[in-house]
């Protein structure tokens, strides 16, 4: 019966410790946000598919959004490339704590 009870408080001791590990895990995470460059950088791979960039740009402090209910903080940022002879911007708009392109426009 001893025995019985050093496993069952093994076994418990062990299922708290993989709980917690997901937990902080799932807190590390959210505490890791992309930097404005990452975002930059993802936005480039993106229009690289389709054609070749002139420049591209992105503000490195964050801004207040709100949309509706909605409130966020966001990145803008741009990139420059010609289309059919011309050139083109766009500008687009990034959640900060996630990295999600949020809007593209065009200019």
């Amino acid at each position: 019966m001893n025995k019985q009870l050093q496993y069952g408080g093994l076994l418990a001791v062990g299922m708290a410790g993989i709980a917690g590990g997901f937990s902080i895990g799932g807190l590390l995470k959210r505490l890791r946000r992309p930097t404005p460059n990452q975002i930059l950088n993802q936005v480039k791979r993106a229009f690289l598919k389709e054609a070749p960039i002139e420049g591209s740009w992105i503000e490195m402090k964050k801004a207040p959004l709100q949309k509706f209910a909605l409130r966020t903080d966001v990145y803008y940022g741009g990139i420059t490339r010609y289309e059919d002879g011309q050139l083109v911007q766009y500008e687009f708009l990034a959640d900060a704590n996630t990295g999600t392109i949020l809007d593209i426009y065009r200019l």
